[in-house]
């Protein structure tokens, strides 16, 4: 089993930055990939960003538009969003996910394995 934690959520005004961090535990050995996805009132969950452990390579949904950077510390198991020049309509619940393999799409949420419970970003106008 594998335990993610997401923290660093909070209120922000537009045009601010927050950094999102997700620390994973328990059999994470196994990890192809972790992302980031996120919920905001009222509408589906979507995909922000995604890293490959293994070379590293780093995707991003078209809003982000060079805003977010999404990193990783393998030596801490700790996967960031940094998040920049943030808009009101960021405002969302913020999920952390992990993807056991290779298969599919990593924008595709159902096939992530495990999830965190989410932090709140909440950015005013």
């Amino acid at each position: 089993q594998v335990q993610l934690a997401e923290s660093g959520g909070g209120l922000v005004q537009a045009g601010g930055s927050l950094r999102l961090s997700c620390a994973a535990s328990g059999r994470t050995f196994s990890t192809y990939a972790m992302g980031w996805f996120r919920q905001a009132p009222g509408k589906e969950r979507e995909f922000v960003a995604a890293v490959r452990m293994s070379p590293g390579s780093t995707f991003y949904a078209e809003f982000v538009q060079g805003r977010f950077i999404i990193s990783r510390d393998n030596a801490k198991n700790i996967l960031y969003l940094q998040m920049n020049s943030l808009k009101p309509e960021d405002t969302a619940v913020y999920y952390c996910a992990l993807k056991s393999n290779g298969l599919g799409s990593l924008g595709n949420e159902n096939l992530y394995n495990y999830w965190g419970l989410g932090t709140q970003v909440t950015v005013s106008s």
